[in-house]
């Protein structure tokens, strides 16, 4: 089987606006050490459990984060195959870049007595 590694827009959207907020790219970040619990998460910020339970809804829109059920407990983890997915986006609109900056390299290297003939040297 072929993992999809190309991204929808939607998809674009809801990844890059879930990583726009700082709490939840901390939630992400602690996330992908390990599993852990909404509870223990929500202990260290300054805010209501309902307001990391809803931090987490949009992760997990984003397909970020995994939410399993233990018991009575709700576990998450960060799931790996998004942000592997993202990563490949950055990655391309890098690699455009550095393409961009090669040919401005190369142009900016030309001999400006090689890049313009006078009409005598055209003959």
């Amino acid at each position: 089987m072929v993992a999809q590694m190309e991204l929808s827009d939607e998809e674009v959207d809801r990844v890059f606006h879930a990583l726009a907020d700082a709490t939840r790219r901390d939630i992400v970040r602690r996330t992908i050490a390990g599993e852990h619990s909404i509870s223990t998460l929500a202990a260290d910020y300054d805010m209501s459990f309902a307001a990391v339970q809803k931090h987490i809804g949009v992760l997990e829109r984003a397909h970020l984060i995994v939410k399993r059920a233990d018991g009575r407990e709700r576990l998450i983890r960060a799931d790996p195959t998004m942000i592997a997915r993202a990563r490949a986006l950055l990655a391309r609109y890098e690699d455009l870049w550095r393409q961009r900056i090669d040919r401005l390299d190369a142009l900016l290297a030309q001999d400006p007595r090689q890049s313009h003939t006078t009409p005598e040297e055209s003959e």
